[in-house]
């Protein structure tokens, strides 16, 4: 790996298939930034037992997240790829950090409140620390660079404020080891792109998700060209035609959405696809969505197929990632013992 511009980390859950928002919200980028930065991409299944996961299924969709990985483009060779539960160093350090963060800094992230909901007392403690380990998955690799969603802004925010704790908690002791005062960096997020925050199918306020009950709620990165059709022409769209400009698309949800889609796909901006398809119909546009998704996921489908099919090849990358990733966080949780004390300070 070549350090480029920084160092990039970033990561999904290991929980059923991943789907088009996924595809364009993330996994098109961290191809793109595999150019420019070293680059370090995690399936982060210790993330996904915060909520009740069957073993079973659970190691299935480790593999298929896996899959889905390679088959974007993300290069094995060139990227370290693992499974977070394979790097021990991740959970050591979020410990570490669950004493760096404040109850307070905690009791304000709006995810949990959304996941939780009115079973707050029933949720794990596990999702209540979602935000620590995430910046333990960050910062055991001192990453400069976080490809993130809107909805996980804030939780970076959390680990660039955790960041910053440490490095002035100990600060002193940071400099009589004779290391960078600015031992942790603050990582800045990355969010690039035409369809960062790809919506549902059924519903343009909603986000698209694995979550969603219906099926036809998103694209699925394993659909087939006829699935993937019917999901498109069923879409829920509005009686108008297409406006000449983007900011035509102000208070069309659907619209705006599906605009959306096809800009990533091809590649381009909303303003260059309204250039071709202004004043359309959505019966006209669909079955150009409809063709271009094909053309773009079914490659990457057929891959998936295949790598899952024989699992040994993906085993064998994340096995060797794991080991990988290891050494580079098990550097900095050395180092972090050093400077809290744990362990003997090293002479300057």
């Amino acid at each position: 790996m070549s350090a480029g511009q920084g160092r990039v980390f970033s990561g999904m859950q290991s929980t059923h298939s991943l789907h088009l928002g996924n595809y364009l919200g993330a996994m098109i980028n961290w191809v793109k930034m595999q150019e420019t930065h070293e680059c370090i991409y995690c399936i982060v299944d210790l993330h996904a037992v915060t909520v009740a996961q069957d073993p079973k299924t659970l190691q299935s969709n480790i593999r298929e997240v896996a899959a889905a990985y390679l088959a974007s483009g993300l290069d094995a060779k060139r990227s370290i790829i693992f499974n977070q539960s394979q790097v021990p160093q991740h959970a050591e350090l979020a410990w570490i950090f669950n004493c760096v963060a404040r109850m307070g800094w905690l009791n304000r992230m709006t995810q949990f409140k959304e996941k939780a909901g009115k079973n707050r007392e029933n949720a794990s403690v596990g999702l209540f620390a979602y935000p620590t380990l995430m910046a333990a998955d960050i910062l055991a690799y001192k990453a400069t660079h976080v490809p993130v969603g809107e909805d996980q802004k804030q939780h970076l925010e959390l680990t660039r404020d955790i960041a910053q704790k440490f490095n002035t908690d100990f600060a002193e002791s940071i400099a009589d080891n004779g290391l960078d005062p600015d031992y942790f960096p603050l990582p800045e997020p990355v969010i690039t792109g035409a369809a960062t925050r790809v919506m549902s199918l059924r519903d343009g306020t909603n986000k698209m998700s694995k979550s969603d009950p219906s099926d036809m709620s998103r694209i699925n990165m394993t659909d087939s060209a006829d699935e993937i059709a019917q999901k498109i022409r069923k879409a829920r769209t509005d009686p108008e035609p297409l406006p000449d400009s983007v900011e035509g698309l102000k208070e069309r949800a659907e619209a705006d959405n599906l605009i959306g889609l096809y800009a990533g796909l091809a590649g381009t901006d909303k303003a260059a696809v309204l250039k071709e398809f202004g004043g359309a119909q959505f019966s006209a546009f669909k079955p150009a969505l409809a063709d271009i998704a094909v053309e773009v996921l079914s490659p990457i489908a057929g891959e998936i197929r295949r790598l899952t099919a024989d699992p040994s090849e993906i085993d064998s990358i994340l096995g060797d990632g794991a080991e990988r990733a290891a050494a580079i966080a098990e550097a900095t949780l050395k180092e972090v013992k050093t400077v809290m004390g744990f362990v003997a300070s090293r002479p300057v």
